[in-house]
């Protein structure tokens, strides 16, 4: 697997509006839950999510901070492993509420059980078969198919993408 552009990454991330949030329930199972991406942070990769503080997840991301987010649509695929916070900023929740979260809290943006998921990730891992990168793919596939081999993909297509304090190409961890 190549190793991929961060500029990549982020262009793709941007692209989604749901993720399903991976954390690790006290019996060390994993749980995977749709979630409404509130924003993504320029630059960094931050994503942050609405969430109820009576929600299991928070206790599960109080206990096990280090959580999974996987994105799909159509042709794109994207996991970001990082770790997760809760944030019960109110002056943070105001900037990023939005009407449409009125679904999800009635009470609107001053409910007090309302709160923030923080997941700073760390580490990205990309498909994108759109467009182009779809078209070489195909070709790749149909002649993987032909010769009995596997299909080959390059940077465009798939790539893991060291972020925010995650694993540097020479071993070193990045720093934040």
């Amino acid at each position: 697997m190549e190793t991929g552009s961060r500029e990549k990454l982020l262009e793709i991330l941007e692209k989604f509006r749901n993720a399903m949030l991976v954390t690790q329930a006290s019996h060390g199972e994993l749980r995977a839950r749709p979630m409404a991406l509130t924003k993504v942070d320029d630059g960094t990769g931050d994503i942050w999510f609405m969430t109820s503080l009576d929600s299991g997840k928070v206790d599960e991301i109080a206990s096990h901070p280090e959580v999974n987010v996987t994105l799909q649509e159509e042709h794109r695929f994207l996991s970001l492993s990082g770790r997760a916070t809760i944030v019960r900023s109110r002056a943070k929740i105001e900037e990023l509420w939005s009407e449409e979260a009125k679904v999800f809290f009635p009470k609107g943006k001053d409910d007090p059980h309302l709160a923030l998921i923080h997941v700073s990730p760390r580490e990205g891992e990309y498909w994108d078969d759109q467009g182009a990168a779809g078209l070489r793919f195909l070709v790749e596939a149909v002649k993987a198919y032909v010769t009995g081999t596997t299909p080959k993909t390059d940077a465009a297509q798939h790539a893991a993408v060291p972020l925010n304090g995650g694993p540097t190409g020479d071993g070193r961890v990045s720093a934040r």
